[in-house]
Formats: structure tokens, C-alpha cells, sequence
């Protein structure tokens, strides 16, 4: 029968430079009932906000569960490993349906029983990171469902009547963060990989709640040792950027959270509104978000010294608005380190390896009607 892949032609031919070839596009799906979810979740946002642990974990069994139902189609197929795997969230009419989809690959004349690797990198990705030397193991996962607390905490609210960091709500960001990281880092040393690269992050909102989800590939790098001798390495550099840093010597260490949460203040927030009237600079809002965007940034780089990095590269930062005048400012990069005799396996990527698939289906009609066209991937 003919191959039905999610894969596109750059990605064909750039696997194929690994000696893999393309199988058949796989999927994976768990329908749950919202009423689960909203009955445990409204009744357990704290006063301060935080993790709600009991929905944390049903996202994370439907997650899971989605995913072994594409895992065994692989095996089913033959196939030696999945490329391109997602998983996503989709609300289906009062459920939500946990949806995880990817390609199946094959090697010549070979028929697995058992997978040997699944991963979150799509044919190109997973070529860059085979070419840094790095053997995908399993595509893994870690997530946290917070919540911003009832009407911004106790704590919050009293210290929103001034200005600058509210170092309550900083500490509970900063840890709920933290565990999303610490849950993929966790699966990666379930799965006996020294490193876990390409992460991916994403915050939904959720009931009401949101949920942060951090997705990458568990793998192995023998420049890293052994598995078990020390925590896997953790990255969220693309895998294109990641190769130009191994061409050059310099290995990912650890993926660093910087969380900072400033009030602007009901004085503050007033004197801002009234300067808005007119035209010109609102110096109070410049000078807090500078300052919350500087602590959030000091905040990775102390953690990269703690670590003895050379560098910390890739840094973005992210606003969100919180209740009241409070807002969430965080920073994300990755520390790296140098490392003697580290390069990648050829000397150049291939065009194919960075040539950005364009879309050939656009639906302007959804959006020109107001309604946000749902599209999943399929690589």
C-alpha cells in the first residue's frame, strides 16, 4: 500500500540522509468528560494561586494515555521510531479530547516489533539533533495546572496597594514554573537519557486555570557520560540553533525560568490612566516593566553562575496580566557551556534541513466570519 505520512519533502529527504524512511501518519486519541474537570478545579484554587494538583494529573493521564494508543499504532505499523509527535488539548462540544499525532518511520528492509525512539523533532529537527550527535529515546513531557488564586491572594492583594515586585506571587510563579521542568527532566531519566532537547512551551488556558506544558526528546549524548551519573541536560534552543552551537564547541546545559511579578500600584495605576490621557511617555509604566524585566533576566543569570555556564543564549522574555495591576514578567534561555573535542557529524547542514514548509491551505473565510480555525499538526 502506499505510504500516508505527515512528512514533507524536506523532511523526507533529510531523514533519509540518516538512513530513515517515511511511514505512515499515526494518531492517538482520549476523550474526557469537562464536567471532571471543573468540578475538582473550581473547588481548589488557593487564596495565593498555585498548582491544582488533582487536575495537573488528569491532564497528564489523558496526555499519557493518548500517547500510548499512537505508540502501539507505531508498533502495529513496524516501525522504528515517530517523528513530529504533539500533544494537544481539543475541546470537542462539553469534552476535551487529549490528541497526540506523529509519523511513523521505517529503516530498509527492517520490521520492528518495538520502537526504538519517539520524538517531539519533525524530520528536519530530528536531523539536526542526530547530527549533534544526540540518539532520540522518547518524546516526553511535563505540565502543571496552576491557577492565579481568588481575587490575586490575600497577601497579593495587600501588597498591590503599593508598587514594585510582589515577592509572594514571584515565589509561587517562580516554583509552579519550575515544576513543569522538573516533571520532563524526571521523564528523562525514567527513560535512561542524558539530555532532553528541543523543548517546547506552551501555557493554555484551562478551565478557568491554565496549564504549562513543556515537551521535548529524551535522548542520549555520549560526550555526557553515562545515564545516572548526573541530571539529564535541558535545552528549549530549536535543534538548528542548538547545531550551530555543537559545530562551535558549546554544549547546552540547562534550560533557565526567570519569574517575576510586579504591582503597579493603585496610586500608580491612577497617575498612569490620568497621564494616558494626554500624548507622551508614561514614565511610571516604563520604569516597572523595566525593572520587573531586569529581575527576571538577574534571576536566570545567577542560576547560570550557580551552574558555571559560559554563556546563557537564546534569552526571550514573556508579559503576562495578572489580577488587579499585577503582571508576570519571565525570562526563558538556555545555559551553555564549552566542551573540548564537541562538533557535529558533518560539517554544514543541507538547505533541506532549514527550509521553512509554507502552508498550502489557508482558510480566510473562518477568520474573516470571527472564528479561529483549529489546525493539527500532522507531522
Amino acid at each position: 500500500m502506499a505510504v500516508m505520512t505527515g512528512l514533507s519533502g524536506n523532511e523526507i529527504f533529510c531523514l533519509r540522509k540518516k538512513d530513515l524512511l517515511p511511514g505512515d501518519l499515526i494518531i492517538g486519541n482520549s476523550v474526557y468528560s469537562m464536567g471532571v474537570f471543573g468540578s475538582i478545579g473550581s473547588g481548589l484554587k488557593t487564596l495565593m494561586g498555585g498548582e491544582v494538583t488533582q487536575v495537573t494529573e488528569l491532564i497528564r493521564d489523558g496526555r499519557a494515555q493518548s500517547l500510548a494508543r499512537m505508540v502501539a499504532e507505531a508498533e502495529r505499523r513496524g516501525g522504528v521510531g515517530i517523528t513530529g509527535v504533539t500533544s494537544e488539548l481539543v475541546h470537542q462540544m462539553g469534552n476535551i479530547e487529549f490528541l497526540s499525532v506523529g509519523s511513523t518511520l521505517h529503516r530498509e528492509n527492517v520490521k520492528s516489533e518495538k520502537l526504538e525512539f519517539s520524538s517531539s523533532a519533525d524530520g528536519q529537527e530530528l536531523y539536526c539533533q542526530m547530527d549533534c550527535g544526540f540518539h532520540p529515546v522518547q518524546f516526553v513531557f511535563g505540565n502543571v495546572a496552576y491557577s492565579i488564586g481568588v481575587g490575586g491572594g490575600l497577601m497579593g492583594s495587600l501588597r498591590s496597594l503599593g508598587k514594585g515586585e510582589v515577592k509572594e506571587y514571584s515565589q509561587v510563579f517562580n516554583d509552579t514554573r519550575h515544576r513543569a521542568l522538573a516533571r520532563i527532566t524526571e521523564e528523562a531519566v525514567r527513560a535512561n537519557a542524558n539530555a532532553v532537547v528541543g523543548i517546547r512551551i506552551n501555557i493554555l488556558p484551562f478551565q478557568g486555570m491554565q496549564e504549562m506544558i513543556m515537551v521535548g526528546t529524551a535522548s542520549r549524548h555520549p560526550a555526557l557520560g553515562e545515564t545516572g551519573n548526573s541530571q539529564p541536560i535541558t535545552s528549549d534552543l530549536t535543534n538548528e540553533e542548538m547545531w550551530n552551537l555543537i559545530n562551535l564547541g558549546y554544549m547546552p546545559m540547562r534550560l533557565l525560568l526567570g519569574v517575576s511579578v510586579y504591582s503597579l500600584g493603585v496610586i500608580g495605576g491612577v497617575a498612569a490612566a490620568l497621564k494616558g490621557l494626554g500624548r507622551g511617555e508614561i514614565s511610571e509604566l516604563t520604569n516597572l516593566i523595566y525593572q520587573a524585566r531586569e529581575n527576571a533576566i538577574d534571576r536566570i543569570a545567577s542560576e547560570a553562575s550557580a551552574i558555571g555556564a559560559d554563556d546563557v543564549v537564546g534569552i526571550r522574555t514573556y508579559v503576562y496580566q495578572l489580577a488587579g495591576n499585577m503582571i508576570e514578567f519571565m525570562a526563558v534561555g538556555t545555559a551553555v557551556k564549552r566542551m573540548p573535542n564537541l562538533t557535529t557529524v558533518t560539517d554544514a547542514l543541507p538547505p533541506q534541513a532549514i527550509i521553512q514548509d509554507k502552508a498550502t491551505l489557508i482558510n480566510t473565510a473562518e477568520t474573516a466570519l470571527g472564528r479561529t480555525l483549529n489546525t493539527q499538526t500532522t507531522n
